[in-house]
């Protein structure tokens, strides 16, 4: 059988902020047509590897390959020529207040593309329609819900087909309705259009969902790399307790490394040395 090209291919990345040493030696493989979910919870480092692989932070080691091509070390204009080829879909969705629903999700083809206005009408409708929401492209971002502001996100990142969605907290926010829709929409890209994905999230429910493989992360180095299967029932007690949502377990609510009391007293601060006798 021919060997599957990766995707996107991540060897050894590292990324430091202020001394503190947030990314350590990540390691991953995405396949073409993949939904790859990463879990986590909040400063375990997603986001800061999220924003690595789209080449918004340079790593301090290692490399990020998407296509074949070195990301951290692309010009400007080759990172932009990349960037084109993949979607991204932003947390609070990102949608500009000053445009339509509609505008939004034309704004890519618009400026990315030499298409007739009369197609790019129509590939807003179709893409819309993909979200459920075409009947909403005359409205303003500030009169739709949270939920249908994520899915015009949605629309808009998928508006040129790209080949590799990114997804940075899709359900973050969403009730439990919603979350079911963005799910189905993450799972009818892979199925019906081929599209990978690389979800970022701490939602539990919806990572078992849509995941053909999930990794999580844990004081910036990935843990536990596997089929959904592997996390129902997770043999490393930090997993289960992620996974389970337990307040007791391996993982520590506080993750400060000073001394509590001493922090207090003001004994961790740097005192300047004597120079001479005191009077």
């Amino acid at each position: 059988m021919p060997t599957v090209e990766p995707i996107l291919e991540i060897r050894g990345v590292q990324k430091f902020f202020g001394g503190r040493q947030v990314l350590k030696n990540i390691d991953l493989v995405v396949a073409p047509g993949e939904t790859v979910v990463i879990i986590g919870g909040s400063g375990s480092g997603k986001s800061t590897l999220l924003r690595t692989i789209i080449g918004e932070h340079a790593p301090d080691a290692g490399h990020v390959y998407l296509w074949g091509e070195d990301v951290c070390h692309a010009s400007p204009r080759r990172l932009d020529k990349i960037r084109q080829r993949f979607g991204i879909l932003f947390q609070s969705g990102a949608l500009y207040s000053s445009m339509t629903v509609g505008e939004n999700v034309a704004l890519p083809l618009r400026e990315h593309t030499d298409l007739d206005d009369k197609i790019i009408q129509m590939v807003v409708k179709m893409k819309l329609e993909l979200v459920g929401l075409r009947d909403f492209e005359n409205l303003m971002p500030s009169q739709v819900s949270g939920g249908m502001r994520k899915r015009v996100g949605l629309a808009r990142a998928v508006a040129r087909d790209p080949e590799i969605l990114f997804y940075d907290e899709p359900t973050a926010g969403l009730d439990p309705i919603a979350t079911s829709v963005c799910d189905q929409l993450v799972i009818d890209l892979r199925t019906k259009l081929g599209v990978t994905s690389l979800v970022v999230t701490h939602d539990m429910k919806s990572a078992l969902r849509i995941a053909d493989r999930l990794a999580m992360l844990y004081n910036g180095e990935f843990i536990a790399i596997g089929p959904p299967a592997d996390f129902r029932q997770p043999a490393d007690p930090r997993v289960r307790q992620f996974v389970e949502g337990l307040a007791d377990g391996p993982i520590p609510l506080r993750v400060s490394k000073t001394d509590y009391l001493a922090d207090l007293l003001g004994l961790h601060e740097k005192r300047e040395p004597a120079t001479g006798n005191r009077p």
